[in-house]
């Protein structure tokens, strides 16, 4: 196969010429229709692909899009070949040009979403998903794609509503259907109907290696490690070499204390795969081999940018944050209006960065009585894009929000509310006697103002942690918050710095509800920082908020094993076993090191 690196070929991978690709002269181009002649070449190209002559097949449709590069039928039979090679950012790009030149491709649209779930790439998976069933509402598998979409996005709750749209369209209980469906069920803490669907599918299909593997995921999730192990067994029967399976065998093992046997069982994996090396070096985290631990991190977050092309929007992320410090200003501060109270429950924003302890506080808080767990709630980025159309406005977020200022606009603010509860009402999340629930999507703390202004009643508990530590942590793991910030060591530090520097304007200028909570606090002196939290939001204490391990409820995050376990102090102040590896990242953090009042 030719190289892709060849000076001749487009950066992006495509095999192709810069001119026939990502720099082509719309102008200068054939236009869609030119292939139509080309049908016979293109045809010997799929038979090229189909009978193994990769080789040949790129040839063949070098040639082809050097004439008619506009080809969507072209552009498939070469998107395909990247795909079956596991190139998957030129495939996405290639089926991003298919679906750009004809909108109205179903198939193509579909492979488009399938390979953004591949990439990681979720915000891209779900606009194609959406627009495959757009396209035909009929397609179970366009329905199917959809449910995996807003699974992945953590919107469990559509998700199965398309998961079980599927199932009505599919010819039969198709079992791997089934047990995407019992993962978005497991994603809502609904176990036992997770664990009837695990059970219908494998009785259909004994060795379907989906429902094996999420089966067991499902169990190790629920602490139910010997019977995870024992679907683990199962699975490795079916697909021993499998990288998704070895990877399962070892967090369990992890779990159960045998970490060589974790060890033993990840050196088993082949190819450097990046979960794989991201979970090894977790392990030798734990067993105190620290230099170890961080060149297998270091080893898979480079796997992990190969693999799905993605790397840090820089650029986005800081014209994101230089605009909202624009709006926020002092001058506009007093005119900024608010949206009234209404009755019913509130949400309380647990706001921090990914990693920084976020999770541990609100299966505090979700103890009490009076608070339900909302978990990461996607709903405060979902009014941020929807300001403009709300408010009727010519400007994107946050300009759109000084339409607040017209007098037929006034209202805006609570219909922006009125969409937020609602979303909440349709989840399912508070039950009754609960007056509060808790939303903790990373990050949310860019949107403090939109926050401020929507819910100006409703507390902000906001989770600082060492920032070096929260950029270990960061970095020890795969995560795709903050524009992919997490994709490499310095770009987790660009983020953490550019974030706290916009949290520190919005708190010098806006009247915010805003407690600031140090991680190291509550690891210190648990039941203080607990009763300061509970007061602040206006709660009595509850002596169970304290044994935050029982809540049985299943925490959708990184940290989900770790809340299971009593508090504890081994990630406090971890950074120190790895400060000549963070040395890169030190002139870009102290100065946020020493704001926050923390030293190195």
């Amino acid at each position: 196969m030719p190289a892709t690196s060849e000076p001749n070929f487009c950066q992006c991978g495509s095999l192709l010429r810069p001119l026939r690709c990502c720099a082509m002269d719309v102008a200068t181009a054939s236009p869609p229709g030119s292939a139509v002649l080309l049908a016979p070449q293109i045809n010997d190209a799929e038979q090229a692909r189909a009978g193994g002559r990769t080789d040949e097949a790129i040839g063949l449709l070098q040639q082809i899009l050097e004439l008619a590069p506009w080809s969507p039928a072209a552009l498939g039979v070469l998107a395909r070949i990247h795909q079956e090679a596991g190139r998957l950012a030129p495939a996405a790009t290639l089926l991003g040009r298919i679906v750009a030149i004809d909108p109205n491709n179903g198939p193509a649209t579909c492979d488009a979403a399938r390979v953004a779930l591949q990439r990681g790439d979720i915000s891209g998976a779900v606009h194609h998903a959406r627009n495959a069933v757009r396209l035909d509402p009929m397609v179970a598998d366009a329905q199917h794609l959809l449910g995996m979409a807003m699974t992945e996005a953590n919107r469990p709750v559509p998700g199965e509503l398309h998961y079980r749209r599927a199932l009505e369209l599919a010819d039969g209980r198709n079992p791997r259907l089934l047990a995407n469906l019992a993962w978005a069920l497991k994603a809502q803490g609904r176990m036992a109907e997770s664990r009837a669907l695990y059970d219908e599918s494998l009785a259909a299909a004994p060795d379907e290696l989906t429902s094996l593997l999420g089966y067991a995921k499902m169990e190790e999730a629920a602490a139910n490690l010997d019977r995870a192990g024992a679907l683990l067994d199962r699975a490795a029967a079916v697909a021993p070499d499998a990288p998704a399976v070895i990877l399962a065998q070892a967090v369990v093992a992890s779990r159960q204390g045998a970490a060589d046997a974790a060890l033993v069982a990840l050196a088993r994996m082949q190819g450097g795969d990046s979960a794989g090396l991201m979970e090894k070096g977790r392990l030798l985290d734990r067993m105190g081999r620290h230099d170890d631990a961080f060149a297998a991190w270091t080893d898979g977050k480079a796997r992990l940018r190969e693999v799905t092309g993605q790397a840090y929007l820089a650029d986005y992320a800081a014209n994101q944050a230089n605009r909202l410090g624009r709006f926020f200003t002092d001058a506009r501060r007093r005119m900024l209006p608010t949206a009234p109270l209404v009755p019913g429950p509130q949400p309380i924003f647990v706001l921090g960065f990914p990693r920084s302890g976020t999770t541990l506080v609100e299966q505090t808080l979700t103890a009490h009585p009076a608070i339900a767990a909302g978990d990461e709630l996607p709903l405060i980025h979902d009014l941020a894009d929807l300001s403009q159309q709300v408010l009727q406005s010519p400007l994107g977020y946050p300009e759109a929000l000084a339409d607040l200022w017209m007098g037929d606009q006034a209202d805006g603010l609570e219909t922006l509310r009125d969409h937020y509860l609602r979303k909440v009402r349709g989840l399912g999340i508070v039950a009754a006697g609960e007056a509060w629930f808790t939303d903790k999507m990373p990050l949310n703390e860019q949107h403090l103002g939109l926050i401020g202004m929507v819910f100006p009643a409703s507390p902000m508990i906001h989770l600082i942690r060492h920032p070096l530590d929260v950029v270990l942590s960061v970095f020890s793991n795969e995560l795709t918050h903050g524009f992919y910030c997490a994709y490499a060591l310095e770009s987790a530090a660009h983020h953490f710095a550019l974030t706290a520097e916009l949290v520190g304007h919005y708190r010098a200028i806006l009247a915010l509800r805003y407690l600031p909570v140090r991680y190291e606090d509550m690891v210190e002196n648990q039941e203080a920082t607990t009763r300061r939290m509970l007061g602040f939001i206006g709660l009595d204490f509850d002596p169970a908020c304290l044994a935050f391990h029982e809540n049985r409820r299943y925490a959708r995050t990184a940290s989900y094993a770790q809340v299971t376990e009593k508090l504890y102090d081994r990630s406090r102040y971890r950074y120190k076993n790895y400060l000549k590896q963070l040395e890169p990242v030190l002139p870009i953090l102290e100065p946020v090191i020493t704001r926050l009042g923390y030293v190195i």
